[in-house]
């Protein structure tokens, strides 16, 4: 792992204070009774702040369609006035359709009536890196061709992630590349619980669950978030290199690369296959190794293969619970081969500290279950 590195954008300075809430009291927050609870939130004012000009829009949202930089260029030279005017708070929205149980295709259907079709992004649809490699890129071309609409929007642009804490952590990642590049600001992150955990919401108070009074707890937290101060969020790279010759099939936030990131100042023990698989990715909340990492992965796959069983938060529990009853310590100890039980046999861990050049391995416990927390929460 290299050393963390700043997530967010570039707002205030100071250190955020992260305050661990309960989940009643978020889910009571997220249902509106909050200072903005009794404020009644004009639709069509709403709007106009969040409605980024049609001509931009269409033009990103073309690009994003062919994967081209250039593909929406047409709309700039139809454009007509100049005088049209930009917005006070631009605003995207991602949903992961397939959280929230059966709230997510309606709460997709309400978020484009309160900004519009073009500004609302499925993932299932529209995977978050092509909007930062195409959309993004469109809006920031144009803004260095001196439009002023896109140049005011690619400024004042924000984020609102409507899902768990893996589809958050998979926009952030993806926002991250904007860094890499030299883009500057990288647009801050509001978000929407949709997940089983929601811890990363939990955390920044957003809410630890999705709410009961939805449709005008929307409003409140699009208003929200053009409002809010922004925090700052640590992010670790991870790199994972293990034997080749076994096929797998990871998370979002691991993809695999030919070359791996480890530097030659790293000491390994013991022989190194000849083949190797490396994974890369950036991690936001936590990661696990052992059990906890095993039912997350099984839940993982299952979800995908059978959408129809997780249909909210309180199933998603029960099927995690039943992984934990069926993996995990219950079958470690009847591995045959007793040089691969207990995690100290298998791995090896080091990290790289801030302003560091040496690798320094941390110790790994002898229980099945290893976790390395950066937030205060974990479901």
């Amino acid at each position: 792992m290299d050393t963390p590195t700043s997530a967010g954008d570039s707002g205030d300075s100071s250190t955020a204070r992260i305050v661990a809430r309960s989940s009643m009291i978020d889910s009571i927050r997220a249902c509106g009774l909050s200072s903005l609870s009794g404020v009644r939130i004009d639709k069509e004012e709403l709007r106009r702040k969040l409605l980024i000009p049609q001509y931009v829009r269409l033009a990103m949202q073309d690009s994003i369609k062919k994967k081209d930089v250039d593909g929406g260029d047409h709309h700039f030279s139809l454009r007509g006035s100049d005088d049209i005017p930009c917005p006070e708070n631009p605003m995207v929205v991602f949903i992961n359709s397939r959280s929230g149980g059966r709230n997510g295709p309606i709460l997709k259907e309400r978020l484009q009536q309160l900004i519009s079709e073009e500004q609302v992004f499925d993932v299932q649809d529209v995977k978050p890196h092509e909007f930062v490699r195409y959309g993004l890129a469109c809006l920031e071309k144009w803004a260095n061709n001196g439009d002023l609409c896109a140049k005011e929007t690619r400024q004042n642009i924000r984020v609102v992630v409507a899902g768990g804490d893996g589809t958050v952590g998979w926009v952030l990642g993806c926002l991250g590349e904007l860094h890499q590049k030299g883009w500057e600001p990288v647009p801050p992150v509001a978000i929407i619980p949709l997940g089983t955990g929601n811890d990363l919401s939990r955390s920044f108070g957003w809410g630890g669950s999705f709410p009961f009074a939805w449709k005008s707890a929307i409003k409140r937290t699009l208003l929200r978030a053009t409002t809010s101060p922004i925090c700052r969020l640590d992010s670790w790279h991870l790199v994972l290199q293990m034997p080749g010759g076994k096929v797998v099939d990871p998370p979002h936030s691991l993809k695999a690369t030919e070359e791996c990131a480890l530097d030659q100042t790293l000491e390994i023990e013991g022989d190194v296959p000849d083949k190797l698989n490396c994974y890369e990715g950036v991690f936001y909340n936590y990661f696990s190794i052992g059990m906890d990492a095993q039912i997350a992965y099984g839940f993982h796959h299952l979800r995908n293969e059978k959408p129809y069983l997780a249909q909210g938060p309180i199933t998603n529990k029960m099927i995690y619970s039943g992984y934990g009853c069926t993996q995990g310590w219950f079958l470690t100890p009847c591995i045959n081969d007793p040089s691969l039980r207990g995690l100290k046999n298998i791995l090896r861990i080091h990290i790289k500290r801030v302003n560091c050049s040496e690798w320094e391995q941390i110790p790994v416990p002898k229980r099945y279950i290893s976790k390395y927390l950066i937030l205060p929460c974990y479901a």
